[in-house]
């Protein structure tokens, strides 16, 4: 069973079933299973849990997790991960007690295998997409580079150069006709504004 994505980890022991905790790391936001990591408290009550060494020597040297490549908070920030999404809303910790009920429990179980199953498949479907976009300008990088140097070509290549060039000058009059223009009206000193 997966239970992650409520904190929670299902163990198998010897005699029975247990439930552990699963924290996540402040700086880096990787999971902590019980028995790991450093607990940090400061003064003010306050609760740092940090995943290793690395993490907690980064934090006392007040680095910024958003800065560090090889952080979610990086990842997040620069859009290489998904931030918006209604799946998020339940990992957020509930610490209202409610009676143990096993019906409860069950379909508990049962709708967060559902909703890992939805957020793995909508981070497949970002990542997909965020990666066809990269394919698509490395493409059209060559094909400037290829439209650049089309006089150098010969045979059925300068044939695709050429259609790339038109392509190209195409796109290049859709985007000039989307750009304002502006122009200097005669006697009334204003400026009038055309699309």
């Amino acid at each position: 069973l997966k239970a992650e994505s409520l904190g929670y980890s299902w163990c198998r022991s010897y005699r029975s079933w247990a439930a552990m905790r699963i924290e996540k790391c402040w700086f880096c936001s990787s999971s902590i299973y019980p028995g790991h990591g450093t607990q940090f408290v400061r003064n003010d009550c306050r609760v740092f849990r940090f995943c290793r060494p690395k993490c907690h020597k980064h934090f006392k040297m007040k680095h910024n997790p958003r800065r560090l490549k090889w952080t979610k908070a990086y990842r997040k920030a620069r859009g290489k991960e998904m931030t918006l999404d209604s799946t998020f809303n339940f990992e957020k910790k509930r610490l209202t007690p409610t009676r143990y009920n096993r019906n409860l429990m069950v379909k508990t179980i049962k709708a967060m295998q559902v909703v890992d199953r939805i957020r793995q498949l909508r981070k497949d479907r970002f990542h997909k997409q965020r990666l066809a976009s990269q394919v698509r300008k490395r493409q059209t990088s060559a094909q400037k580079e290829v439209v650049r140097n089309s006089n150098m070509l010969e045979g059925p290549n300068k044939v695709k150069a050429l259609a790339y060039q038109k392509e190209l000058e195409a796109k290049a009059k859709v985007k000039g006709k989307g750009k304002v223009r502006v122009e200097k009206a005669s006697g009334s000193g204003g400026m009038e504004v055309e699309e």
